[in-house]
């Protein structure tokens, strides 16, 4: 049975008419055990990140302008969330829930988090509702400790993991995948070790087809031992800042292929959230719950 990370501080205060989604973070555990999905047995409490383990991606001193709240304003205007030490506090659980998740997925095979996902955080500075980044650090901490050799970052979020592939840019040790929205943001991309840009208006089949044709390749051909899955779903149709046009049906087989895939591989695997902007949040809830699903119905 695979552990879940959540938080109630994942879900953050925000101003009214915010477009950042914070509800999701506080539905979607509701959701799980509504629906059957999950017991509450399965969620753990995560730990804050440890200023070491930050600071083995991130520069002494763009975590120094975090730590005592003196980030220049333009650059909290890049992040897009107004800056607190509630927030920054935040960010520290979600990268403990990540760090968290890859010790259970080394013994269990498996671990999601709630939250996480956080690729448009760059060593220095953050961008795009990200501050800290999440998968970044547990993929440092996890390689300093000697506990992986070799790992893959999946980005299938619609937007590009700039963060990611910035920081993870000279690291042999650390593949990124990212398939996402040729038009979209970011809008400068830093080329990642794959980059899978998506039309506008990309359906179901094509989509599908692209992933089914490049997963695999690279499983084969970089063979990693650890796996961080950013299981973005900002690509639905629905979705307000998306601009691709996958079904519910066409997640759900994405899903699908992605954990039995790194399930035959017998790869430890981690899933992160990464967006979602569906006006409705229920379709937003809806989407991220499909992940578990699978998971469920492959591991419990």
């Amino acid at each position: 049975m695979f552990k879940i990370a959540h938080s109630p501080i994942f879900c953050h205060a925000v101003p009214e008419g915010h477009r950042f989604p914070m509800a999701k973070y506080e539905q979607l555990p509701l959701k799980l055990i509504t629906d059957g999905i999950a017991t509450p047995s399965q969620f753990f409490e995560p730990p804050m990140a440890t200023i070491d383990e930050i600071l083995t991606t991130h520069t002494p001193d763009y975590w120094h302008t975090l730590d005592t709240l003196t980030l220049p304003a333009k650059e909290c205007r890049k992040i897009g969330l107004p800056m607190s030490q509630a927030l920054i506090d935040r960010e520290r659980y979600i990268v403990g829930a990540t760090i968290a998740c890859a010790n259970y997925a080394l013994t269990d095979g498996f671990a999601l988090s709630t939250s996480g996902g956080t690729h448009h955080a760059f060593a220095d500075s953050g961008e795009g509702f990200c501050i800290l980044n999440d998968v970044c650090v547990a993929s440092n901490v996890l390689l300093r400790d000697g506990l992986a050799k070799r790992i893959l970052i999946l980005d299938l979020d619609v937007h590009q993991g700039n963060g990611n592939a910035a920081i993870m840019a000279d690291n042999p040790d650390v593949f990124v995948f990212s398939m996402h929205g040729e038009k979209n943001y970011p809008y400068h991309k830093p080329k990642s070790d794959l980059d899978i840009a998506l039309a506008d208006g990309t359906g179901d089949d094509e989509y599908l087809a692209l992933l089914a044709n490049h997963l695999p390749r690279v499983l084969d051909e970089f063979c990693p031992d650890f796996v961080f899955y950013q299981a973005g779903v900002d690509v639905l149709a629905d979705d307000r800042l998306g601009r691709i046009n996958l079904s519910m049906d066409g997640l759900i087989q994405r899903e699908q292929f992605v954990i039995e895939t790194l399930h035959n591989h017998k790869l430890p695997t981690v899933v992160t959230m990464g967006g979602g902007y569906a006006p409705d949040i229920d379709v937003i809830v809806q989407g991220h719950s499909v992940v578990f699903g699978v998971a469920a119905y492959l591991f419990n």
